[in-house]
């Protein structure tokens, strides 16, 4: 279980297929410190295990499947991601529950500022937009986020200076693929949410 609260920006040192696993290498400060083979790390908001340790740098073995289905795919050499470690019992939470189980891609339609705001305007297959909720949470890679908006086939949110400057959402705009994992407490309410 995650916050969706990013510790830090950790880069992407190798991204090697090895059959049918991808193997990604991510170097890291804050994320390696205390950090053992076995423990989860959210890459990009993807609940990840780590297989190996050499100092600074955790290494990720990634089914195809989760290849497939998140932007970690298409992950490159000295790419920028978002890490954050699993929370802890008596930890604050300061964002909201995060599985890290990645609901769908969603696609950046725009990128501009609103009433001094930066925006970002996110389109969604519908079958995941059910579980987008105005005021509701949403992690986008990872980040947790407020939903500003919602409509036919995308949603809102707008990011403070702090986040984007701490954040992989500094390099997204327009086009960019990002994680998405609705909120689940949405989910675990579906039914009882109008459309």
């Amino acid at each position: 279980m995650f916050t969706g609260i990013i510790e830090e920006l950790g880069q992407v040192k190798s991204a090697l297929r090895k059959g049918s696993l991808l193997i990604l290498s991510i170097q890291t400060d804050k994320a390696a410190q205390d950090t053992k083979v076995g423990d989860s790390i959210a890459v990009n908001g993807v609940c990840l295990t780590v297989v190996k340790k050499a100092g600074s740098v955790l290494s990720f073995e990634l089914l195809e499947e989760t290849a497939k289905l998140t932007n970690l795919g298409k992950a490159s050499v000295g790419e920028k991601v978002n890490v954050e470690r699993s929370l802890k019992v008596g930890d604050r939470l300061c964002g909201h529950f995060v599985t890290g189980h990645i609901d769908c891609l969603g696609l950046i339609r725009a990128k501009s500022h609103k009433s001094g705001n930066l925006c970002f305007e996110i389109t969604l297959k519908s079958e995941f937009l059910k579980f987008i909720v105005p005021k509701g949470s949403v992690a986008i890679d990872g980040i947790s986020l407020t939903v500003v908006n919602k409509h036919s086939n995308a949603f809102t949110v707008y990011v403070i200076p702090h986040t984007l400057q701490n954040t992989t959402l500094s390099f997204k705009g327009p086009s960019s693929e990002v994680n998405i994992e609705t909120d689940i407490l949405a989910k675990y309410n579906n039914p009882r949410i109008a459309s």
